[in-house]
């Protein structure tokens, strides 16, 4: 069976699992049973807190989907900008060399919105709320960031050996449910 991804953003943490995707922005997915479990791990989203709106630095609810995963075949450690691999690979020397950059590392899954009004196009009010165009991503982090805890500008960040397997399980198409 093909999987998808549940993120519990109050317990910060991530689960690929392989039973019927279920649950909502409101409420969460049953717990899996040991078998439905493929992986688990720790994550950090948005410091902000949870919400849809563009530019809040909140991370997203609801029902979303994969659209594209990028990085395949680049190094652990191989650095993003605009989606794009820059050709350099994170170190510590590195990042004393820049100390503003929101460091994106590894690979990147980017998210797309499932649910119009809530987190694809705008809601009633007329605002953003688009996942897509937010440019929401798992993405890798340097091991120094913390993990378990709310510290993104909004994407989901994850240890590279997490981010390596979600990449190798959850290919695009493949539904992801943020809920509180």
């Amino acid at each position: 069976m093909a999987c998808w991804v549940a993120v519990d953003l109050a317990r910060q943490s991530l689960e690929i699992r392989n039973d019927a995707p279920s649950g909502s922005r409101d409420a969460p997915p049953s717990v899996a049973a040991p078998d439905a479990l493929v992986y688990a791990c720790a994550i950090s989203s948005g410091l902000n807190g949870i919400g849809e709106l563009d530019g809040s630095g909140c991370t997203p609810s609801g029902w979303h989907v994969i659209r594209a995963a990028i990085g395949a075949g680049n190094p652990r450690g191989a650095v993003y900008r605009g989606r794009r691999f820059t050709g350099e690979v994170f170190t510590p020397e590195l990042a004393l060399e820049h100390p503003e950059r929101d460091w994106i590392l590894t690979r990147i899954l980017w998210l797309s919105g499932r649910e119009p009004g809530i987190n694809r196009g705008r809601n009633a009010r007329g605002e953003r709320v688009d996942s897509l165009r937010r440019y929401i991503y798992f993405h890798g982090t340097p091991s120094t960031e913390p993990m378990g805890v709310a510290a993104s500008h909004g994407c989901i960040r994850l240890r590279d050996d997490d981010l390596l397997r979600l990449f190798a399980e959850a290919m695009p198409g493949t539904p992801v449910l943020l809920h509180p």
